[in-house]
């Protein structure tokens, strides 16, 4: 129970309706249990009265007597029925207490769960799959609001019901009581026995289940990828072999759970016998009635479900304490980006490394060594690199994605770690290398970058600086089409240009282009360099690319690899060094001259 321990601060917000939940199954099982005792009073009296009914034979009275019996009868009945309503009335009010609880728990918890998981840094998600991710959020919650709602209703019940049904037989008789219950120890025995394998099984298939949750989140993702290899045979014999193991260990935890009930009614025989034998032998003494047998047999009967529950509550705290300790593994995972800065004020773009080195946590892999640079406001700086030098690594470390491992870098001559992670966020605008876009229109996708509503105008204005504008138009709903996951149903060119009208309309003080025209043709491109121009021109700007863009000036061009600047300075400077930047300038000019030259001959 350790780790369901995380629930109480819910059960106590919600300590009302559990109270009353409580009072009420008290109330039910209070009315239930006087039916057994009325049901004896009128076989006691009809019992009672077998005597002189033979003895009244060939009299007149014996009709009298008959109708005067019968009223008595029907009354108890009145009375058992009135009984049994006002049980089912309040029956009826715990659920709506107890379950409707269970319900605000379950969205309290994945609310809590899905808050944290934003909060969580990049690094956890790069050593943690998304199907184990979702199957945490979803099946694993869902077994826990099973304890929070049924499992502590037929608890509060079990022994709400066990309490007035022990004090009533033993009220009538404490040997009988006794003899009634000695097969409940074995029971209890059994119980703690097989709950441990409960424990164990569980926690096996709820990994395996996000297992499986795992492999269909990336076949899907990646079926253009399985399509085009061919490998949709291969991939469904994995995905079978998975469910296989799946449905072995849950015929294994349901084999366990079968041998609850059998052994239930076993022991509810065993007690039904001991008390009409038992029993016999006293009615025969005269220290209890005939309908003391009765009302001991209903009694028994009436503990049947309660206890046969024993083992399915068991079942259920067993599988939501293996649930809970899998979404307590990422509840206690605190981010390693801390969020202690206060400055949140506007941000003027002064940008500056200081011997900044970086190594990725988990793959121990040092992307960055000994970074120096400096933009002034409004600069533009474009970095250059082969893949794998490091270049993106910078967008990362600005945003905060990551901290760094030794070194400063200073935003408006304060350390980045001084300022408020959302106001810092905010104030940048970032292009991915990896573009993506949400299931959603395209215009709720290019919105996203700025805060409240924004108007349609708005929205066209900056997919035209994008040069999406007409690709847009020219879609059978416009900016209301809905792209499909991650933006399946748009070409690789117009996703980055849709990322960077994204990025264009939050109207940053910082911006972050990371290769964001790679899928671009050179038509396009121009535009959206043109445009450039102007809107940059106040703006703090940082190019990550494995191009030249010899349209923007740019006031500093840094190179790098194997995560250090091999060269810096500007365009005329770089070309006169005659290092990679020349080469690469001198390779891109003639890619460009080469279909001219082609087409003259």
């Amino acid at each position: 129970m350790k780790e369901l321990a995380y629930l109480n601060q819910y059960l106590y917000k919600y300590r009302w309706r559990l109270l009353l939940g409580f009072i009420f199954i008290s109330l039910s099982n209070y009315f239930r249990v006087l039916q057994p005792q009325m049901i004896r009073e009128a076989l006691d009296l009809v019992v009672g009265n077998i005597g002189l009914f033979r003895m009244m034979a060939g009299f007149e009275l014996r009709q009298e007597f008959v109708r005067t019996l019968g009223k008595s009868l029907l009354l108890f009945g009145v009375v058992v029925m009135s009984l049994a309503i006002l049980m089912g009335i309040f029956m009826f009010f715990m659920r709506q207490t107890i379950v409707v609880m269970s319900r605000l728990i379950e969205y309290d918890l994945r609310k809590t769960i899905f808050t944290h998981y934003q909060k969580l840094d990049l690094a956890f998600y790069k050593s943690h799959n998304t199907g184990d991710l979702m199957a945490r959020i979803t099946e694993d919650v869902s077994k826990v609001r099973m304890y929070v709602g049924p499992a502590l209703l037929y608890g509060i019940n079990l022994v709400s019901l066990f309490i007035m049904v022990i004090y009533s037989m033993i009220n009538v008789s404490l040997e009988l009581s006794i003899y009634s219950l000695i097969p409940l120890p074995v029971l209890s025995i059994s119980i703690y026995y097989v709950s441990n394998l409960i424990n164990k099984k569980s926690e096996v298939i709820q990994k395996q289940l996000a297992n499986l949750n795992s492999i269909s989140q990336e076949v899907y993702s990646g079926i253009r990828v399985v399509k085009s290899y061919v490998q949709e045979a291969p991939m469904s014999q994995h995905f079978e072999t998975q469910c296989q193991d799946y449905k072995e260990k849950s015929l294994g935890l349901a084999q366990v759970n079968a041998f609850f009930y059998p052994l239930m009614v076993l022991m509810i025989g065993m007690s039904t016998i001991l008390t009409v034998y038992i029993g016999g032998f006293q009615v025969a003494k005269g220290t209890i009635s005939p309908g003391n047998i009765a009302e001991f047999v209903i009694y028994i009967n009436m503990l049947t479900w309660p206890v046969t529950a024993i083992g399915w509550i068991a079942s259920i705290i067993q599988q939501a304490a293996a649930s809970q300790k899998r979404i307590n593994e990422f509840l206690h995972t605190a981010p390693d980006i801390a969020n202690k800065g206060t400055y949140s004020g506007p941000i003027q773009g002064d940008i500056v490394f200081k011997d900044v080195a970086f190594t990725y946590p988990h793959t121990g892999i040092k992307a960055l060594k000994g970074i120096n640079f400096h933009l002034n406001p409004g600069q533009k700086l474009a970095i250059v690199g082969k893949t794998g030098s490091g270049k993106s690594t910078i967008g990362d470390l600005m945003l905060r994605l990551y901290d760094i491992s030794e070194g400063e870098i200073l935003i408006d001559n304060k350390p980045i770690q001084a300022h408020d992670l959302s106001s810092l966020r905010k104030s940048i605008g970032y292009v991915p290398q990896d573009v993506f876009l949400f299931s959603d229109s395209i215009h709720n996708n290019i919105a996203f970058g700025a805060e409240g509503e924004v108007p349609e105008a708005n929205v066209e204005k900056f997919a035209r600086y994008a040069a999406i504008y007409e690709d847009i138009k020219a879609l059978p709903e416009g900016f209301q089409t809905i792209i499909g996951e991650r933006g399946v149903t748009l070409s690789g060119g117009q996703k980055q240009r849709v990322s960077i009208a994204r990025a264009l309309i939050k109207e940053p003080d910082i911006l972050i282009l990371d290769d964001c025209l790679s899928a671009v043709d050179t038509n396009t491109e121009k535009q959206i360099l043109g445009y450039f121009n102007n809107y940059l021109q106040d703006k703090t700007t940082i190019i990550i690319t494995h191009r030249i863009y010899s349209l923007i000036k740019f006031d500093q061009i840094i190179v790098m690899d194997d995560g250090k600047i091999t060269e810096m300075g500007t365009h005329e400077e770089l070309l006169k060094n005659k290092g990679y930047y020349y080469e690469l300038f001198e390779n891109q000019i003639q890619e460009e001259n080469s279909p001219t030259e082609a087409g003259n001959n």
